[in-house]
């Protein structure tokens, strides 16, 4: 059933990256070039997508932890840092400079892919392989922590 449910999820949110153009890599540089603001040439409706993200995400988790448990799973998971660190840093900054130049990030470019688009067959190659380096490196030199319980306070 776990599968299911994260298949249909899954198709849903493709859906709505196809709907939103975030799989259009044009829509996307265009949003992220700010200098076309002052020529008036800027594309804002990202900023809608995301803020509609943000806000369905918001609600999600507050439902989500109104429950003692998930519906599909014996308990929540979540991360156990609570600080950014170097890691983090790093990979929130690869992933901006990989989408500002390639105009995709991993969701869109997956439903770019499945669509037909030779670009972001290339980008998910280059992905796969610095998470496969990213992947070696920190298993020489990081030691994982375990997700953290989330238990209701009775």
């Amino acid at each position: 059933m776990s599968i299911l449910v994260q298949f249909v999820i899954g198709l849903v949110f493709g859906l709505g990256l196809i709907l939103a153009g975030m799989a259009n890599p044009a829509k996307v540089l265009n949003f992220l070039d700010l200098a076309a603001i002052p020529a008036g040439r800027w594309d804002a409706s990202l900023i809608f997508v995301m803020a509609g993200g943000v806000a369905v995400a918001m609600l999600g988790y507050r439902l989500a932890f109104l429950r003692e448990r998930p519906l599909l799973a014996e308990r929540f998971s979540l991360p156990g840092a609570s600080r950014p660190d170097a890691r983090l840093v790093t990979g929130a900054a690869l992933f901006g400079i990989g989408w500002g130049l390639a105009g995709f990030c991993p969701g869109p470019a997956l439903v770019a892919a499945l669509t037909g688009g030779l670009p972001a067959l290339v980008f998910l190659a280059a992905m796969l392989a610095g998470m496969a380096l990213a992947r070696r490196l920190a298993a020489a030199t990081v030691v994982s922590m375990p997700p953290v319980e989330f238990r209701r306070e009775p």
